[in-house]
């Protein structure tokens, strides 16, 4: 019985992205054709072994090829990964405050602070996005309210530039930076921050020598959970962005339907997936030697 409840996770890994995986690579190394599918070669194994090899011998990594002669695919890439990192650490920035006040708050308000935290998600992911648009439209809420304090003369221009993805990225993702922080503080002994003040630490000192070390894993996490799904964002640049946002997501929705190349759309997020992983792997081996060198 634990062997069956052992499995559970490998075969929900193993359908739900393994073969996804394999699909899309497969498609990623074919040749675009009008056709249903938009691609060619497809498997039939009506012609046995010589229908097989003739499948595998159509394969090339032309699409690969093209993705690295054009321009417009590696600067989307860079695009996107700077622009996830510039709204990584803009989250990072807005949501650690927010957690470590959370922490820090008496124990029966923090159930009432979480709540309003998760409470977001309880409103579309796209109704929040298109209301944004209404805030910081030149006629929209933001604009008219700094108008009326006398701020501003005229409208700022915000909206379809990479200021209102910033603020849609950290809006929205904003509970995914501050959760894991928070749950991180959470367990922290407060009296930890007073030995290291009786020991002649300022306050300053103390956040660096106690907080933040057993903050950093919820950083961390929260900076994945915000900076993997940022780079490959497609509903907030195109709704909130401008026509100067380039971003890979983007291009890969306008392959896959505009232009109907899922050899192309495929290669693109075969690289997409690697920009992604190869960090997380890295990351993952230096941790272990880390807790290695520990033990």
């Amino acid at each position: 019985m634990l062997r069956v409840f052992t499995a559970i996770p490998y075969v929900w890994l193993l359908v739900l992205f393994l073969v996804p995986f394999a699909i899309v690579a497969k498609i990623s190394v074919s040749d675009y054709a009008i056709s249903i599918p938009p691609y060619t070669p497809t498997l039939d194994f009506s012609e046995g072994w010589a229908g097989v090899n003739a499948f595998f011998a159509a394969l090339d990594f032309e699409n690969f090829t093209f993705l690295a002669e054009d321009e417009l695919y590696w600067k989307a890439y860079l695009s996107s990964v700077q622009i996830a990192a510039i709204a990584t650490f803009l989250t990072l920035s807005v949501g650690f405050p927010i957690a470590y006040g959370m922490a820090r708050a008496p124990r029966e308000w923090q159930p009432a602070l979480l709540m309003l935290v998760i409470l977001p998600f309880w409103t579309s992911f796209l109704i929040r996005v298109y209301a944004w648009i209404g805030i910081l439209a030149n006629e929209g809420f933001l604009n008219q309210f700094l108008m009326w304090l006398g701020v501003i003369s005229e409208p700022l221009q915000i909206l379809n530039t990479n200021w209102a993805v910033y603020i849609g990225i950290v809006y929205t993702y904003l509970p995914f930076m501050i959760l894991p922080i928070y749950a991180s503080l959470e367990r922290m002994d407060p009296s930890l921050l007073e030995a290291a003040e009786d020991l002649g630490c300022s306050r300053t000192a103390a956040f660096w020598h106690v907080t933040w070390p057993l903050a950093r894993p919820g950083v961390i996490a929260g900076c994945f959970l915000v900076f993997i799904p940022t780079v490959g964002e497609f509903v907030i640049p195109s709704l909130l962005g401008g026509s100067d946002t380039l971003m890979i997501g983007k291009v890969l929705w306008e392959e896959f339907f505009n232009n109907r190349d899922w050899p192309v759309a495929s290669a693109v997020a075969i690289i997409l997936l690697l920009i992604l992983i190869i960090p997380i792997v890295l990351f993952q081996r230096h941790e272990t030697k880390e807790r290695e060198r520990g033990a």
